[in-house]
């Protein structure tokens, strides 16, 4: 039993965290779609924050139940890696789709260039409405409006494998640790979103510092090209 072994365990659970940190880091999706999507959206560093916590939890979610699955149908390790694998494949597929149909509605939509009015409400309780077309040097992001992009990345991240987790699970599985089977799927899945999160909120904020008044208006069509781009490198790399 790898209980009654603790150098054993503190070395599987130290292998996992670091395994966790290097699978975030290497995977370039797990940071700069949020990114990207953040600023050119207008959210609030907590909203793209919560975003991508909850993009993680569905990606890490996913692995386990496979893995879950794999051991209780008696699957070898190497047809449950298959799937993670396909998987892989099936996601950063997706998040290209994903990225070049978003590049093409913001495309459209800077060429289309119809004016459209926002109501303000002034302090001293003075109404005016305000045309403008987001061209020329009035430009800014719409927040605050429902979106379905947060829901479509999710989805995507829900096929997104978690390969290193697998093995990971196999050696308390065999060793029937289910003690140290949970240790090993909580430490994997708090370190991989909590890498995600702080990646995210470090991008977001030196992307924050950066003059970018030459490229507001066109910044959901350079958010949609950087996610495509982001899904063809892991699919390219097979990270």
């Amino acid at each position: 039993m790898l209980e009654a072994f603790t150098t054993t365990t503190s070395i599987l659970l130290g292998t996992t965290a670091s395994l966790a940190v290097v699978h975030t880091l290497l995977g370039i999706d797990h940071s700069l779609p949020f990114v990207a999507i953040g600023q050119a959206r207008g959210w609030t560093l907590r909203r793209t924050l919560s975003v991508t916590a909850l993009c993680g939890a569905g990606h890490v979610t996913s692995s386990l139940l496979i893995g879950g699955l794999g051991a209780a149908f008696g699957s070898t390790l190497d047809s449950v890696l298959w799937v993670e694998s396909a998987r892989g494949g099936l996601a950063a597929t997706l998040l290209i789709a994903f990225g070049l149909t978003y590049a093409v509605w913001a495309l459209w939509r800077s060429i289309r260039g119809v004016p459209h009015s926002h109501i303000h409400t002034h302090a001293d309780g003075t109404v005016h409405e305000h045309p403008h077309d987001h061209t020329g040097e009035h430009t800014h992001p719409h927040q605050g409006r429902r979106s379905l992009t947060p829901w479509v990345l999710f989805v995507i991240f829900v096929f997104g494998p978690c390969e290193p987790l697998i093995p990971l699970m196999v050696v308390p599985a065999m060793a029937g640790s289910w003690g140290v089977l949970a240790g090993v799927a909580g430490v994997f899945g708090v370190i991989t979103i909590g890498t995600m999160v702080t990646t995210v909120a470090i991008g977001y904020r030196t992307v924050a510092m950066v003059d970018r008044a030459h490229i507001t208006r066109h910044a959901d069509l350079v958010a949609g090209l950087l996610v495509a781009a982001s899904g063809a490198v892991i699919l390219m790399l097979g990270i």
